[in-house]
């Protein structure tokens, strides 16, 4: 009876909120045109040929990568093993179905991830298996730096979320300003009034123009909207965000039974990731991990958790989950390691340590204070540290996932 009710709501033909919806999904051209729009934009010739057009530069660094993956230069994951761990690796068995997911966060310039690709190989390190990207989104576009990451990590094989620039801290709530009124946000960050709608907007501008299919997502009305437009066909995906605050497993459980209600019949969700808070225990991630599992969702959405934070501006530090990640990493499926800061021992010394506030400068300001060499400096540290959550998995005879196309060969 109370399916009947909603379903009568949502099927009402004069409901607004399902409207506006639909508006937006004929606005770019019904759910099949938006789905093959979305491919051939992501095709790497059609990349190509628009970054011709923009920064002409990056042509040369995805052909570079194309040729490192064709060849195979990056090392293996059966050497990285035995480099590690000398001849008795070859006898162990490593548990393949509890592989950890390597992720970096953020990568907001182009610049960086080559910078990177490029210390991989000649170090012979392992390259993330997962990106998130926290850059300006209109700003990136006009640059070049979407294109050619879009690229980059198809080239790898690595998943990849951008944030669109629809968001709380953008304005849309009139009545908050920054740190001086910081109480204000305890609440969220927020997608005030009709902002849903902007962001499932932007959100289909980058998917038809861009092959952008994963995006960050911080607000129940936009995660609602993310469930319903991948219920009526269009292949989106999402990850929610550590802004969301879910922290113990009955927010958990609120999450994936909406996830599961409005799943496509083949069992399918657009959420894909799920991000807790920082604040979570092992108790709660496993008793999440029995939610996922009893709703069919053990597959489709990976949890994630920040193994190391900025230093400055989200934690207290020193914040380093790794040891209790190497508890779980055998009792979990599906989890991604998260690597947000480098190594404290690192960061405490550093001139310009890692600040999630660096995420929210434009780039013009970064060059004008003369920021980007430490910028980079911040995300190698990230690198750096991922690596080391490698060998730790590594040594403990457990998996993890790099960049599959460039590590996981034979």
């Amino acid at each position: 009876m109370r399916l009947e009710e909603i379903n009568k709501f949502l099927m009402n033909p004069d409901n607004p909120l399902i409207n506006n919806i639909l508006e937006i999904v004929d606005k770019y051209g019904g759910v099949d045109e938006i789905n093959k729009k979305a491919r051939e934009a992501r095709k790497i010739e059609n990349i190509l040929t628009k970054l011709e057009k923009v920064n002409r530069a990056y042509i040369k660094d995805v052909e570079w990568l194309i040729e490192q993956r064709d060849k195979g230069t990056y090392i293996t994951i059966d050497e990285y093993r035995r480099r590690i761990l000398g001849e008795k690796a070859d006898d162990m068995d490593f548990k393949e179905d509890y592989a950890i997911t390597l992720e970096i966060s953020a990568c907001q310039y182009f610049p960086f991830f080559m910078t990177e690709a490029k210390q991989a190989l000649e170090k012979k390190e392992l390259m993330p298996g997962r990106y998130i990207r926290v850059r300006n989104m209109k700003e990136q576009e006009k640059d070049g730096d979407l294109l050619a990451m879009t690229a980059a990590m198809q080239i790898i094989g690595a998943s990849w979320c951008e944030t669109l620039d629809t968001k709380g801290t953008d304005g849309s709530n009139i009545h908050l300003g920054g740190p001086e009124t910081i109480t204000g946000y305890f609440g969220g960050v927020g997608e005030p009034n009709d902002h849903p709608l902007k962001w499932l907007d932007e959100f289909l501008y980058y998917y038809t123009n861009y092959g952008v299919k994963q995006v960050l997502n911080i607000n129940p009305g936009t995660i609602l909207i993310g469930y319903m437009i991948h219920k009526l066909g269009v292949d989106i995906e999402f990850k929610i965000s550590v802004y969301m605050g879910n922290d113990n497993p009955y927010a958990v459980f609120w999450t994936l039974m909406a996830a599961r209600l409005l799943s496509r019949e083949d069992g399918s969700t657009s959420l894909i990731g799920f991000n807790f808070s920082n604040s979570v225990n092992n108790d709660t991630i496993m008793r999440s991990a029995d939610i996922r599992k009893a709703l069919g969702l053990e597959a489709n959405v990976r949890f994630e958790h920040h193994i190391l934070e900025t230093w400055k501006s989200i934690v207290i530090q020193p914040y380093d989950r790794r040891k209790e990640l190497l508890e779980i990493a055998d009792k979990v499926k599906n989890i991604s390691a998260k690597h947000e800061g480098g190594e404290i021992k690192v960061e405490e010394k550093r001139e310009h340590p890692s600040d999630i506030l660096d995420y929210f400068l434009t780039k013009e300001e970064i060059e004008e204070k003369g920021l980007m060499p430490y910028l980079l400096r911040n995300y190698l540290d990230k690198h750096d540290a991922i690596n080391n959550t490698a060998k730790a998995l590594t040594e403990k005879g457990l998996s993890f996932i790099a960049a599959p196309n460039l590590h996981h060969r034979r």
